[in-house]
């Protein structure tokens, strides 16, 4: 799919009526500092969409843009960002929880993005726990393999399915670009 626009809609941090507007939503979870908003911006070929800090944990609420005027990229807030607060960690965790469980969302795809090199984190296995109690189809986008050896990135993939047989694994590096045009083919086709 060739991505011809790309447009911020809103933030959220509760009910709005974005979520019942019947524009299909894929969206994209994970640890801050992960490169969640870099996978997005490689995603849609438009590197201001989703803001990149140099700090994790720019990501407070839920956000929406519009893709090509007929889907939504959802950029959920990042978890697990060791320098916020207890209280402010916990809130952004129900956020995601909420939109994931409660919200009237049904994503069509949510994308769970990790760094090759944590792998699978505690967090990280229970927003899979969460994302397969709620039935919600899930990739997981294993990104910054730029970082590692072909092989040690290989052993990452290898026991994540072993973990998670189920689970549609795909690798991706935003700075080298490879793997992108795959998993914009699988989320967006």
């Amino acid at each position: 799919m060739e991505i011809k626009n790309t447009k911020f809609m809103k933030g959220i941090r509760g009910t709005d009526e974005i979520l019942l507007d019947d524009v299909p939503q894929t969206a994209f979870v994970g640890r801050s500092n992960v490169g969640k908003s870099s996978v997005i911006n490689a995603l849609t070929n438009n590197k201001s969409l989703a803001k990149v800090g140099k700090k994790p944990g720019k990501t407070t609420e839920i956000n929406f843009f519009l893709i090509n005027s007929t889907f939504y990229i959802v950029d959920l807030p990042g978890y697990g960002y060791a320098q916020a607060s207890l209280k402010e960690k916990q809130k952004l965790k129900n956020l995601i929880v909420w939109y994931l469980t409660y919200s009237e969302a049904k994503p069509k795809a949510v994308v769970l993005v990790l760094d090759v090199k944590a792998g699978l984190t505690e967090f990280d296995k229970e927003m899979l726990m969460v994302l397969t109690e709620e039935e919600h189809p899930c990739v997981i986008a294993v990104n910054k393999i730029d970082k590692m050896k072909q092989g040690e990135v290989t052993e990452v993939v290898y026991s994540i399915k072993k973990e998670y047989p189920k689970a549609h694994v795909m690798t991706c590096s935003t700075k080298t670009g490879k793997g992108i045009a795959a998993l914009r083919a699988r989320l967006f086709a």
